[in-house]
């Protein structure tokens, strides 16, 4: 299938990060303690731009996870660089 054309806002890449790291228990396991997250506190800071940018920060900071997450979406690697670079854009 072809890649997707339109670049995904922050939060909606963060959603499927997050659905990638579901359907895979280490990971997702691996994703909590290093973050240092309970499930409970993951169920609370879903949806909020604080957990996208972390959530992607995680991704974008593991290679193998972040070309398995493109695949996955049908989203270039760039893509999700390129949505990395504008939460970060402020720093620069």
């Amino acid at each position: 299938m072809p890649l997707k054309a339109s670049l995904p806002t922050a939060r909606e890449l963060a959603d499927l990060c997050l659905q990638h790291l579901a359907r895979d228990p280490e990971q997702l396991a691996e994703f909590m303690m290093q973050s240092g997250l309970t499930p409970d506190q993951l169920r609370k800071l879903v949806g909020t731009d604080g957990f996208a940018r972390g959530l992607i920060d995680y991704v974008v900071a593991n290679e193998p996870l972040l070309l398995a997450i493109a695949a996955d979406a049908r989203l270039s690697p760039e893509a999700i660089m390129r949505v990395w670079g504008k939460l970060h854009a402020a720093e620069h």
